[in-house]
């Protein structure tokens, strides 16, 4: 009897791996200094951007150059549940959430109309649309930005547990958990994508992905695919939006809706790992990491050294560094192409 299966031996061992890893990593703040949790933090979160982005544009062909629009709308409900509504700050991460996936509706009913390049320049100027109507916000600073209470980030939810746990001071308590709430949050975004894309839904967004004819023609419903894609994506990046401003603790307009930061960094992490890949956003962020760690002091080289680094591996290598190690070893780590597997035939034909 054969079936169709996406589980390969490499599948199998990488789902151990990172059972084993996350296990680590839980247990990483007890032997690491405080500078190493807030870069492990970085990385976590510009990951869970990165492997939101593509969904929407490697599996979904959603290009959407706006995604600051749900980090910064993320974080600014996440600081009204704070300060407006007297929430604890991370109960009111679930509120970044929220207002993301509010804003995605308006912004694919518009979006959605458009094609092509129009559809990225569309929700690009939603974005900023967003950021100037918020920065007229004045109970949250205005478009000069505000910080948490000193009240409420002195009793976050947990802290005081971590603690007495590690045996910290109340800054490093509050990195340890937005750590490991950062942790959780990866874990799973990357752990539904891959149960999607390995489903029949994830290739029924692959056929939309290709040729959105063709998959209508196949009984695949198209708006409704991109509406769910889309607003799944929004929800999740304005979660993340708001837990990375749980961790600084100040927002401003200009941080939270930075195109540069939450949307320009997220591509080049894609686009140089390998876009339509799970492994790509993984081997992205951490080249992006060594460049900005090895470059940052130099200002503007260090812009240019990130364009001419992604404009080498799209020349060179059009699917990414993943791309380019997976054409030369076969490997997939996450595997997702179906195949068909049966009874082993003995003796040959």
């Amino acid at each position: 009897m054969y079936r169709l299966t996406t589980r390969t031996r490499a599948g199998t061992a990488t789902e151990i791996a990172v059972l084993v890893l996350v296990v680590a990593a839980l247990a990483l703040p007890a032997v690491i200094s405080r500078g190493v949790i807030q870069d492990l933090f970085f990385i976590l979160t510009m990951l869970t951007l990165a492997q939101i982005w593509n969904l929407l544009a490697g599996y979904g062909g959603l290009v959407s150059v706006g995604q600051q629009a749900f980090v910064g709308i993320g974080a600014y409900a996440m600081f009204a549940g704070v300060i407006l509504l007297g929430w604890n700050p991370v109960a009111a991460i679930l509120l970044g959430g929220l207002a993301a996936l509010a804003l995605a509706v308006p912004t694919a009913f518009f979006a959605f109309r458009l094609q092509g390049a129009y559809f990225a320049i569309g929700t690009w100027v939603i974005a900023e649309v967003t950021r100037l109507l918020i920065a007229q916000w004045k109970a949250l600073g205005g478009g000069t930005g505000t910080s948490l209470p000193r009240e409420a980030t002195s009793n976050i939810m947990g802290t005081d547990a971590i603690r007495a746990l590690f045996g910290v001071r109340e800054a490093a308590a509050r990195d340890i958990l937005a750590y490991w709430l950062a942790l959780a949050l990866v874990v799973v975004v990357t752990g539904c994508i891959y149960w999607l894309l390995r489903s029949r839904l994830g290739l029924a967004l692959a056929a939309v992905r290709d040729n959105v004819d063709a998959a209508q023609s196949v009984g695949v419903d198209v708006v409704r695919l991109k509406w769910a894609v889309f607003l799944i994506a929004a929800a999740a990046t304005g979660l993340t939006g708001a837990l990375i401003f749980v961790q600084t603790a100040r927002i401003s307009p200009e941080a939270a809706f930075a195109v540069t930061d939450w949307t320009a960094y997220v591509i080049f992490i894609v686009v140089i790992g390998g876009i339509g890949t799970i492994e790509g956003p993984i081997v992205g962020v951490l080249v992006f990491f060594a460049l900005r760690s090895a470059l940052a002091d130099y200002g503007s080289w260090y812009l240019m050294t990130l364009g001419l680094a992604a404009i080498a591996v799209m020349l060179f290598a059009p699917k990414g560094l993943w791309g380019l190690i997976s054409a030369r070893t076969g490997l997939h780590l996450f595997p997702v192409r179906r195949r068909l597997a049966g009874p082993k035939i003995e003796g040959g034909i």
